[in-house]
This record gives C-alpha cells, sequence and structure tokens, in this order.
C-alpha cells in the first residue's frame, strides 16, 4: 500500500479487508511500525527478540487482525505479547511495565462495530509521533519480507496489574461503599474490568453493556449513546453512571438525576480538585477548540489559564507535555490525567470524578453546576468522502456568513472527523433556536453541494 493519509488523529481505521487493513497492509504496517520504533529508541537485536505487547477490543475482527500482525512483527525480528481483549490505556501502561519497547491496539475505539483501526504505543506509553507515522506512511510502498510467523507469549492474566494500578490511583482514605453505581462498558474491552474495579472499592454495581458478541460493540450503548446508561441509573436509583467507549479511552457521566456530564464538565470538576488539593502544574489546562466558553469563563474564574489544541487527544498530550501540565481533555470525555498516566483513560477519568464528588459530600449533581454552559448544537454528517471545506465555495460562504453574525457572541466550527467519514458541524451561541437554525442551514448547504451525504444519528 502507497504511503499518505494512512494515519488519522488516532491511528489507522477503515473497514477490515479494505484500504488499509487488508492482511498485507496490516502485515506491512506492523513490520514497518515496529522498525521505525526499533530504529528510534535505539534497539537492536542481539539473541533475544524484543517483546511488543498488543491489546485489542472486542470486534469479531480483531482476532484475524492479530494474526496479520503477528507475521509483520515477526518479519521485523520481534515477538508479540498478546494482552488479549483489555482496554487501550491498559497496552499504554503496561507496555513500558512489562519491558516492552512498543505497544499496538486492534481497535476502532468509539466507532460502530464494522469499522476496526490499529494504533501504536511508544517504550513510554505514549501513542506514536506524527513524524514517525509519516515515516511509517513513506515506508508502507515498500512490502514486508517473508517471514515465519512466531507465535505470541500469552499474557492474559496482565489485566490484574493495571486493575491494581487503577486502585491504587483512588484516593487511600476514600471508598465507594454505600454508593449504587451504573456502569456502562459498550459491550467493549472495559466488560471484565470496569464492574470488577468499581464493586472492588465498595460500590454496588449495575453493569450493562458486557455482553460483547463481536457485532454489538457500541451498539446503542456506552459513551457514544448514553441513553442506555441514563434509563439503568433512573430505573436503579442510582447515585451516578459511568459510561465507557469501546475501548475505553473516554468517559462520560451522569448524576443521579440522569443529567450527562460531558469532557468539559469533568475537566471542571478535576481542575476544582486539583487546585484545592495544591497539585496544579503551571496553572494550565490543556483543551480543544472545540470546549465549551462557559468551562473557558469558569477556568479563568480560578485563575486557571487554559490552553487551546486543534480536536485529538494526542494535541491535548502534546499540550500536556510541553508544558508540564497536569490535567487536559477534551469534551467527548478523553481526559488525560498526567500524574497517574500518559493517555487518556476512560476509567481512571471515572474513579477522578468520583473521588472528586465523595470528597464534596454532596450529590453527583452538584458537579454538574461548576459552570453555566453556552447552548451547542452539533450536527454529524455521514460522508462519503471529504473535499477541503474552502474549495467548497457556497459551504466556506455560508460559514463565514455565520462566523460573522455570531462574532462576539459565539463561535462555528466545521471540521471533518479524523477518524470517522463523518464531517461536524458545531454552532455555539446564547440561543438555542439560533444555534440550531445556524447548524441546519450549514448542513444542508454542505449537502447539497456535495450531494454525497446524510445526517448521522446516534
Amino acid at each position: 500500500m502507497s504511503s499518505g493519509h494512512l494515519f488519522g488523529t488516532d491511528g489507522v481505521r477503515g473497514i477490515p479487508g479494505q484500504g488499509a487493513l487488508t492482511p498485507e497492509s496490516v502485515r506491512g504496517l506492523a513490520y514497518h511500525a515496529a522498525k521505525v520504533l526499533l530504529e528510534r529508541q535505539g534497539v537492536k537485536i542481539n539473541g533475544r527478540a524484543p517483546l511488543v505487547a498488543v491489546g485489542r477490543d472486542t470486534r469479531g475482527s480483531g482476532p484475524a487482525l492479530l494474526r496479520s500482525m503477528i507475521s509483520g512483527f515477526s518479519a521485523a525480528g520481534v515477538r508479540v505479547l498478546d494482552l488479549g481483549v483489555i482496554p487501550t490505556p491498559a497496552v499504554s501502561y503496561l507496555a513500558p511495565r512489562l519491558g516492552c519497547f512498543a505497544g499496538a491496539v486492534i481497535s476502532a475505539s468509539h466507532n460502530p462495530a464494522e469499522y476496526n483501526g490499529i494504533k501504536f504505543f511508544d517504550a513510554a506509553g505514549f501513542k506514536m509521533a506524527p513524524a514517525l507515522e509519516l515515516e511509517v506512511e513513506r515506508r508502507m510502498a515498500r512490502p514486508a519480507p517473508p517471514a515465519i510467523s512466531r507465535p505470541p507469549f500469552a499474557a492474559a492474566d496482565r489485566g490484574a496489574i493495571y486493575l491494581d494500578f487503577l486502585k491504587s490511583a483512588f484516593p487511600a482514605t476514600l471508598d465507594l461503599s454505600g454508593t449504587r453505581l451504573v456502569v456502562d462498558c459498550a459491550n467493549g474491552a472495559a466488560a471484565a474490568f470496569a464492574p470488577k474495579l468499581l464493586a472492588g472499592l465498595g460500590a454496588e454495581v449495575f453493569a450493562i453493556g458486557v455482553k460483547p458478541n463481536g457485532r454489538n460493540i457500541n451498539a446503542g450503548c456506552g459513551a457514544t449513546a448514553t441513553e442506555a446508561m441514563i434509563r439503568e441509573v433512573k430505573r436503579r436509583r442510582a447515585h451516578a453512571g459511568l459510561a465507557l467507549d469501546g475501548d475505553a479511552d473516554r468517559a462520560l457521566i451522569c448524576d443521579e438525576r440522569g443529567r450527562l456530564l460531558d469532557g468539559d464538565a469533568l475537566i471542571a470538576a478535576a481542575a476544582a480538585r486539583m487546585l484545592r488539593r495544591g497539585a496544579r502544574k503551571g496553572g494550565q489546562v490543556a483543551v480543544t477548540v472545540m470546549s465549551n466558553y462557559g468551562l473557558l469563563a469558569y477556568l479563568r474564574g480560578l485563575g486557571v489559564d487554559a490552553v487551546t489544541t486543534p480536536v485529538g487527544d494526542r494535541y491535548v498530550t502534546e499540550a500536556i507535555e510541553k508544558e508540564g501540565l497536569s490535567l487536559g481533555g477534551e469534551n467527548s470525555g478523553h481526559v488525560v490525567f498526567r500524574d497517574f498516566a500518559p493517555t487518556g483513560d476512560g476509567m481512571l477519568t471515572g474513579l477522578q470524578t468520583f473521588a472528586a464528588w465523595r470528597e464534596s459530600g454532596k450529590p453527583m449533581s452538584a458537579l454538574g453546576r461548576l459552570y453555566r454552559a453556552t447552548p451547542q448544537v452539533l450536527r454529524a454528517l455521514r460522508v462519503k468522502g471529504k473535499p477541503p471545506l474552502d474549495r467548497l465555495s457556497r459551504t466556506a460562504a455560508a460559514i463565514a456568513s455565520a462566523s460573522k453574525s455570531l462574532a462576539g457572541r459565539g463561535r462555528v466550527f466545521v471540521r471533518y472527523s479524523g477518524t470517522e467519514p463523518v464531517l461536524r458541524v458545531l454552532v455555539e451561541g446564547p440561543g438555542a433556536a439560533e444555534n440550531r437554525t445556524i447548524a441546519d442551514a450549514i448542513a444542508k448547504i454542505y449537502l447539497t453541494e456535495t450531494g454525497a451525504g446524510e445526517e448521522k444519528h446516534g
């Protein structure tokens, strides 16, 4: 497969058997990624083969992609430490602690079951740097050499190490006894982990989305479909709910009334808690351009500056590392607690939010009222291609006109998703009805001008 636009904002995504996810392409991807990471880290193969930790989510296509990856890694002279079905952040955490030169995850995160993907981590547990991804893309024009696949080392029990880490991140002076919590695992990688974690801290747990069958990951459940969690919280009269996505690197929470706390609300709660505890570094928090104006105003009121990044948790992570911060995240629920981990972790996010809640002595709903959110409308359009917006004259004009009409009162932000064939139209302003009108108008003009899309629901 030739290079160019192989990696998106979070690894490689696509339909298994097509494009970048054919057996040959996946084999080449594993081979070249291993070679690039070995070279960058100065690892030489002298006798014992270096190890790469590999995990996956519950998609039915995962085992076949794993076989292709093992073939590519074998051609590069490395051995696979198979972690089995396990959350993405667990691979980030475990790879450096198990002496691996890299980690890899087979997952399409929050995308539907028909998708899958691959993302790589370096020896320190960070996602592969963009410059290295470009080098892998450049080398993909060359086929991987033939090699006999070396069977992986099984390491299914390593999940216990990860759970111990998560428990240690919860304050030793607190527990969750006396709480009734709903957890929605999206029929994904956290199904065998999150209920056990919360119950181990003393909560009475009502788990949903814990029956993966290879085809139902993220289907009407999890962080991308929080209605299921909200219904269960109300039905069980629970104190709170936690919804994870398919690979458990993002989380959303709802309060005892079923009202959602998105990633912005979780960041607000975490920033206030860290300020109280004197643990905030640099007086700054990393957020993305999608974060709500209300959050930014709240942070300013705390004396905390917002470092704004493009959309994508990798950009948040880059800002955190560059500025030496403790906290950053996205309103989608990717939150990075850098004092504990280098990447976003949904279960860790849940625990840190529950700690703030328990310390407050108030209902979870109090955390959702820390700031007044500016009304937002988000439209997601399913698209067949991604023509540059500045080359769509009518769409560009509509965006410019809408931005001018909201100048000083709000904003318009239109972008393609980096992980799925979707155009997102975000309109933020003081009037919800006006926001909807503007968003609908932009969406209609885009669909008419391109003739290749439909509104995505759910």
